[in-house]
């Protein structure tokens, strides 16, 4: 059996440690308090194991936080620690991709397949990812590491036939 040639890990259509960056945003104690979609502890735990993932692999990391200045508490210690040579960006808009340096540092890692964990799934992770989606770039969201305020974002009944209504009417209608 003879192996096809090794693809080009740049302009390859699936995500490679050379083609994607992760967006980090805002797990940070008040945002972690309010979940509801699951478990607190699992969704820590979950998004623990992904920054040390992203980290192994040596992908970019344009980590945020919300309103840290004005009393929101800096980012989980757990988390913290794993992102010591990602400084946080500090923001005051809900939607990242609104923050001028957010927008700036996503635009200077050169990639456009965006890993993304956000805290909260309806409010920061859509925001961002409509944004981002709206300006070309692609969305990977990882969902076992972002959670949101409504325990509604765990229905996975639904999920087929959201999937299939976003791709069909939204995104893929020219």
């Amino acid at each position: 059996m003879t192996s096809a040639p090794v693809r080009d890990p740049l302009a390859d259509h699936l995500i490679t440690p050379q083609n994607a960056a992760f967006l980090f945003i805002d797990y940070q104690p008040s945002q972690l308090a309010t979940v509801r979609s699951m478990d607190p502890s699992l969704l820590l735990k979950n998004a623990v194991s992904t920054v040390k993932t992203i980290k192994t692999f040596g992908v970019p990391v344009v980590h945020s936080t919300i309103n840290v200045a004005n009393g929101q508490g800096p980012t989980l210690p757990e988390l913290d620690e794993l992102l010591a040579d990602d400084k946080p960006l500090d923001r005051t808009t809900v939607n990242s991709w609104e923050d001028i340096e957010f927008l700036q540092a996503v635009r200077a890692t050169g990639r456009r397949k965006l890993i993304t964990c956000a805290l909260w799934t309806e409010v920061c992770m859509a925001f961002t990812a409509l944004d981002a989606l709206r300006d070309g770039y692609e969305i990977y969201p990882v969902v076992d590491a972002i959670a949101g305020t409504s325990p509604d974002w765990a229905r996975q009944e639904t999920v087929p036939a959201i999937v299939e209504i976003v791709l069909t009417d939204r995104l893929l209608k020219e």
